[in-house]
């Protein structure tokens, strides 16, 4: 049976403190599935300008082929692409975005206009399309940002709530981040997104391995459950128990020298044996 990989990339690809490819055998082993025929997907809450920047260049310098079964979903559904098959080289064609997912102008300006004085400790995320969201600059402390966020989360909602918006966009805070998406968005619509890529080009696995660090991820490995498919997700929070599923549950704590993509990278290895095997 066909196996398709479908994966958040904050924490299980990427090092939430260096976010980018941190672990050397990631990309390798990633090329190696994809190679082997496995569909790979990228599921993520990620813009897909983080994915052509720091992902997919990695893929490449590891030997990805053009036409190799690979693909980009963004913002949790609401960005998309696929790799020109017949370009001399690893290319991205066109970025797809569901401009019905997007907030009104009127709450990106006034979220701005709340994080500007919080610079010091997170940027504002100007490749999103479709979501606002406030990152953690990569040289502040984990606990300096995460003292501030719950305060301005509470002045972000204050805004939605004012506009009207709350029954269309929800925050959602991150471990590195403030999210504000429309409420259609999320990992069960980019696993729906990702199948829809698939089936355009291939016949889609029934048998899928998933990986997340936050219990939003769970949701892509339901949808394919739901779907008919066999599923495993491998979770790598940083706390919290497995949630009790109809589907296979890896639940792998990360610690202290075993990061979240230390903990991928392990099962990737698994997975690319596995095939080759």
């Amino acid at each position: 049976m066909t196996l398709g990989l479908l994966l958040d990339v904050d924490g299980p690809l990427a090092s939430t403190v260096t976010r980018t490819l941190r672990v050397a055998t990631i990309a390798p082993d990633l090329v190696a599935l994809a190679h082997a025929g496995a569909p790979v997907v990228f599921n993520t809450g990620r813009s897909t300008a983080f994915l052509v920047e720091r992902v997919i260049p990695e893929l490449a310098a590891a030997g990805l082929r053009p036409d190799a079964p690979v693909w980009g979903v963004g913002e949790k559904g609401a960005t998309w692409f696929s790799l020109e098959p017949d370009a001399p080289e690893v290319r991205v064609g066109e970025i797809h975005a569901d401009i019905e997912l997007r907030p009104p102008q009127a709450l990106v300006d006034a979220i701005r206009e709340l994080a500007e004085p919080h610079a010091d400790l997170m940027f504002w995320d100007d490749t999103k399309r479709t979501m606002i969201s406030i990152e953690q600059n990569v040289d502040v402390a984990s606990d300096a940002y995460l003292a501030a966020q719950p305060a301005l989360v509470r002045a972000c909602q204050q805004v939605i709530d004012d506009q009207g918006l709350a029954d269309r966009f929800h925050i959602i805070p991150t471990i590195i981040s403030i999210d504000i998406e429309h409420v259609d968005a999320g990992k069960a619509l980019g696993a729906e997104r990702a199948l829809s890529l698939v089936e355009q080009r291939m016949a889609a696995p029934r048998r899928w391995f998933t990986a997340g660090d936050s219990p939003s991820d769970y949701d892509m490995a339901r949808w394919l459950h739901a779907r008919g498919d066999a599923v495993t997700h491998l979770d790598v929070r940083p706390d919290g128990e497995a949630m009790t599923e109809p589907f296979e549950v890896l639940r792998e704590t990360p610690g202290q020298d075993r990061a979240e993509d230390d903990i991928t990278a392990e099962h990737l290895d698994r997975l690319r044996a596995e095939l080759s095997g």
